[in-house]
């Protein structure tokens, strides 16, 4: 943990070094959910492999940039793709780029994704925002000797997603006379897609949403005192009596028709923030 502790400063101090952001909301894009980006007053880029420690982007849909910038006045640090552990990396590797978030001054995080909608409330396209969350990953980026300078050995987690944060964001729904959805994120290892008796399994235990990201960061974030707010896309329909096989042009197609909704959102939010 002091090894990682130093990573983190030596990563940190490489961005800090080429920008005078110093960010108050960090920012995660999930796949096909870059249109944010067009909103930034955009002061720096950095591609991920130049900055030490940072994993590498290696899904197809995750352009790998880091940008410090402005939005609508406020500071902000945007990851341009992320990182998941079927891509090979540790959950700790998954999730530094968030402690590097919290070292450069970030006390807020957005993380948005594409997943599956199982409650049959849900269609393709829709938007939810995630209240709570369930970890079927099997890893947890707390694993191991915990450094006090990052967080507590036992952080709670009995408001994973701040409700304030929340609040804001369904209150810019209404404001923008959409509907979006409030309700349970399941996050699993992937790559492969569920089968039927997965998902109705899934559906079972509480979950709304199925994905394969945002949990491990948000335990991370949540270790380090960081207020979250975490955004889902419905790209596909999961329900098991009438399952259809998903193609990822399909799921960009549609996180391309909901993506101005959520990023009218996260603007209303970061403004509060």
């Amino acid at each position: 943990m002091t090894q990682l502790f130093e990573k983190i400063s030596e990563a940190a101090a490489s961005i800090s070094g080429r920008t005078t952001i110093v960010p108050r909301v960090g920012v995660i894009l999930g796949t096909g959910l870059g249109g944010l980006v067009r909103d930034i007053d955009v002061q720096t880029s950095i591609d991920y492999e130049d900055i030490p420690h940072f994993p590498l982007s290696t899904v197809e849909s995750h352009h790998g940039k880091l940008l410090m910038g402005t939005l609508n006045g406020t500071p902000v640090m945007v990851m341009q793709g992320r990182f998941h552990i079927y891509e090979g990396y540790t959950a700790q590797q998954v999730t530094f780029p968030v402690r590097v978030m919290k070292a450069l001054g970030a006390s807020t995080m957005i993380v948005s994704n594409a997943c599956g909608g199982m409650n049959p409330l849900y269609r393709r396209g829709d938007v939810m925002i995630i209240d709570d969350h369930i970890n079927l990953i099997g890893d947890n980026p707390l694993i191991g000797p915990n450094d006090d300078r990052l967080g507590p050995r036992f952080p709670d987690m009995s408001e994973p997603y701040s409700r304030r944060l929340i609040d804001l964001a369904q209150q810019a729904a209404l404001e923008l006379q959409r509907n979006v959805h409030r309700g349970v994120y399941v996050a699993v290892a992937g790559p492969n897609l569920e089968t039927r008796a997965e998902y109705r399994f899934l559906r079972t235990i509480g979950a709304d949403v199925v994905g394969m990201s945002t949990v491990p960061e948000t335990i991370v974030a949540r270790h380090m005192g960081m207020e979250v707010l975490g955004m889902s896309i419905i790209t596909d329909e999961c329900f098991p009596d009438a399952l259809e096989e998903a193609h990822l042009a399909d799921i960009l197609a549609a996180a391309a028709t909901a993506e101005p909704l959520m990023t009218a959102i996260i603007r209303s939010v970061i403004a509060h923030c």
